[in-house]
């Protein structure tokens, strides 16, 4: 009996529950390929192992022939005889060519084959399982770093997280548990690659339908997201059903929908507004909680709102570093310029964009320009509807300097023109 195969198969099946019979045919298979080195090359080869005792035998095809001229394909009339009296010229016949130790080799070429199923077969059910789970939200644990990639336990199987997927604010340490989305599943050579992300807005997405029952149920829905992972997130939703309403459903009772789904995110601030086929009404409530003095779309520029609020409402709008406008901005699909009502400007502002404006001509200056505004020329077309000696005749300038100055202005009027004429065409 091969007692060194049948352990080797024993434990298999025992250990990895997989059936008896196809063990064997496994290992005969595995064995076929790995006896062409050892028994030479022969053209026909069968493996047989027996299924009560786990011996190994090996049999050759070969033809009867008067002179034997490959010793692996041919036999004498003599020696068949041996074996096969009635054999005759032509003849084929199957004998052993079992060679030494092959139930040594059989344990290892067993293992081998076998544990190299299994693997493929491991790899192929993992990837199954996880194939059908992009765009959910698991669980795992962080195992280790691997050149700035996280790799997470996700009990059966490992995911990576990129750097890029991580929110940047947060700090991940060995042995954290973590939620993450599964944002793509692949089958490759070394197995199936799972590709985990925290910072996609579907995380946010995904965590709202968990949180809310009625976006679950298709009472509430999600029309868009807009994200900047770990600093603030826009969410806008609209209500299937008249007696719901989104906004509120979405906070939930005294806010704890949104707080369960803030902890989560770390602290990321998350606004939620209320969605609209009306544009102007859309773009009132993305901003907010500024509230818009005018709402106008550009006629002559395709996906631009140009926007206008109260002083007092300018800040708020943009908000901190432009975010808030930034984020309304990918929340609708369109560009968002947003400008101060002039008609609020103090006379002080005023005088301050008046010097501004001017000084920006080259040829003029910051100390000209304010004596420019002091002196009634407000603009480029100003002193350009006046004279040179107008210019020397407020006192301020001297020939040669009004003379500077008108030439500065006429020559940067043909450009504004022409940068606003190309603006428009590439528009």
């Amino acid at each position: 009996m091969n007692g060194e195969l049948a352990a080797v198969l024993n434990y298999l099946e025992k250990e990895r529950g997989i059936n008896r019979e196809t063990l064997f045919q496994t290992v005969e298979s595995a064995l076929l390929s790995a006896s062409r080195k050892s028994m030479g090359p022969a053209k026909e080869i069968r493996i047989h192992i027996d299924r009560k005792t786990c011996d190994i035998k090996a049999f050759a095809t070969v033809t009867v022939v008067e002179n034997v001229l490959s010793k692996h394909d041919e036999i004498s009339l003599a020696d068949a005889k041996k074996r096969k009296p009635d054999a005759k010229l032509g003849d084929t016949m199957e004998v052993e060519v079992t060679p030494q130790n092959f139930g040594r080799i059989a344990a290892q070429t067993a293992k081998q084959a076998i544990l190299q199923k299994i693997r493929q077969a491991e790899r192929n059910i993992i990837f199954e399982e996880f194939r059908d789970r992009v765009g959910d939200i698991i669980n795992g644990t962080i195992r280790r770093f691997e050149r700035g990639d996280i790799i997470v336990d996700l009990g059966r199987a490992e995911a990576s997280m990129p750097s890029r997927e991580r929110i940047s604010s947060e700090i991940y340490q060995v042995g954290d548990q973590i939620r993450a989305l599964v944002l793509s599943v692949q089958d490759n050579a070394a197995g199936a690659s799972i590709v985990l992300s925290r910072s996609h807005p579907n995380f946010v997405r995904r965590l709202f339908e968990l949180e809310v029952a009625e976006i679950a149920d298709g009472t509430v829905e999600i029309k868009g997201i807009a994200r900047e992972a770990g600093f603030r997130s826009k969410i806008a939703v609209v209500s299937h059903d008249p007696k719901v309403d989104p906004v509120g459903a979405c906070v939930g009772m005294r806010g704890v929908r949104v707080k369960n789904i803030v902890r989560e995110l770390s602290g990321e601030k998350i606004d939620i507004v209320r969605w609209s086929e009306d544009i102007k009404t859309f773009v009132h409530n993305a901003l907010s909680p500024a509230k818009l003095a005018k709402v106008e779309i550009d006629a002559e520029k395709t996906n631009v709102i140009h926007v206008t609020t109260d002083a007092d409402q300018l800040s708020l709008a943009i908000g901190k570093r432009g975010q808030n406008v930034r984020l309304s901005s990918k929340l609708l699909g369109w560009k968002i310029d947003v400008q101060k009502d002039e008609g609020n400007l103090s006379f002080e502002e005023k005088v301050a964009r008046a010097v501004q404006c001017l000084a920006a001509v080259p040829g003029i200056g910051p100390e000209n320009a304010e004596k420019l505004v002091q002196a009634g020329f407000l603009n480029v077309e100003g002193i350009l509807a006046a004279e040179v000696t107008d210019i020397e005749a407020t006192g301020a300038f001297d020939a040669k300097t009004a003379k500077a100055i008108y030439e500065a202005a006429a020559a940067a009027q043909p450009h504004e023109q022409e940068s606003t004429d190309t603006s428009h065409e590439s528009a």
